[in-house]
């Protein structure tokens, strides 16, 4: 393999001293990558979406609507343990939180089951650092299937853990809740994310095994393609009205699958900010209604964002030129729509 250097190209949290505004890592040229398949992964991940498939089929042929309306609440539970918990809280620090809604996010996360926080946080904040080179473990510029799920299906690239080794993770360590998940985490994942969801169907309202077991196993796969869709779609479809030249994207099926996370343009614009996006429409973004309630109660605080003259600034340096107008009055609708407009009925 031909020698090559990784440079950074994305910061993590408002710390990280600058953004690099200016980098293109749409058309950065890299040199052709050999994969080694991991088949165990292969054939796990091929019979969890086949399972999922038939305990879709069992939703609707003879599952109890118990154990439907069980999958309906824990998928968010699960999602919120990686949107709300792993992904802004900890690997951008993008606010603060109380011991009882941290405890609360590491069982969420445990849900979900995509590695323990710690080791969840480390490649996202390579994923940011090095966006869209080899040391990127789902880098997009490797096409949609690899950055959506055949990442997992093949060996890591050797700047992915050369360069995840280097990252500070001195902050997540030092969080008992995080250390402890980490160190016991073979024993609660498979506890909290399958046998407790399967066997309480069937003790408290009689479901079989096989609805139980496969319904839950249909949770746990639309979690992972929730998050997936991230590193994917919203890395390739949909426009950029705050940095032109890096390829994630504005992506609303996305943001509303993935709670709130596919508004990504501006979440890999500015990653500190604790909404992922510069609006806060909670019907796109529950996540961010979520941070907002334990906020309210005083679980949450410390929660970042940024200031309108920013993003207009950065919009104008960076953007496509697709930055929306809400509408009448909008702090970005041009001089000329007020000139412009006709206003019928119109009252002195």
């Amino acid at each position: 393999m031909a020698p090559h250097t990784v440079m950074e190209t994305g910061v993590l949290n408002e710390v990280d001293a600058e953004i690099k505004g200016n980098s293109d890592s749409r058309h950065t040229i890299q040199e052709k990558r050999e994969y080694s398949l991991v088949w165990r992964n292969i054939l796990i991940f091929a019979y969890l979406h086949l399972t999922a498939l038939y305990g879709l089929y069992l939703v609707f042929a003879s599952a109890h609507i118990l154990t439907t309306l069980q999958v309906l609440i824990l998928y968010p539970c699960g999602g919120f343990g990686i949107t709300a918990g792993a992904h802004r809280l900890w690997a951008h620090r993008a606010y603060k939180a109380k011991w009882p809604l941290r405890l609360i996010l590491t069982l969420f996360n445990t849900l979900a089951f995509q590695d323990a926080v710690i080791d969840w946080a480390r490649d996202h904040r390579v994923h940011h650092k090095y966006s869209e080179t080899h040391a990127d473990p789902h880098n997009a510029n490797n096409g949609f299937f690899f950055s959506h799920v055949g990442w997992l299906l093949c060996k890591k690239h050797p700047d992915v853990k050369e360069k995840g080794s280097r990252i500070d993770l001195s902050d997540l360590y030092a969080d008992p809740i995080l250390a402890f998940q980490k160190k016991h985490y073979l024993i609660l994942m498979p506890l909290v994310a399958f046998i407790l969801p399967t066997f309480a169907p069937m003790y408290f309202w009689g479901e079989s095994f096989t609805n139980a077991y496969c319904l839950n196993i249909l949770r746990y796969c639309i979690t992972l393609n929730a998050t997936w869709l991230v590193n994917s779609a919203a890395h390739m479809i949909g426009w950029r009205p705050y940095d032109k030249n890096i390829s994630p994207s504005e992506n609303k099926f996305v943001s509303l699958f993935a709670l709130g996370e596919g508004f990504h343009n501006y979440h890999h614009t500015f990653p500190w900010d604790y909404k992922t996006a510069e609006l806060g429409k909670y019907s796109l973004n529950f996540s961010t209604a979520l941070i907002d309630f334990f906020a309210k109660i005083g679980w949450a605080h410390d929660l970042k964002t940024v200031s309108d003259d920013m993003i207009k600034k950065r919009c104008l340096r960076t953007g496509d030129g697709s930055h929306e107008v809400w509408g009448w009055g909008d702090k970005d609708q041009p001089k000329e729509d007020y000139n412009e407009a006709i206003i019928r009925y119109k009252k002195d």
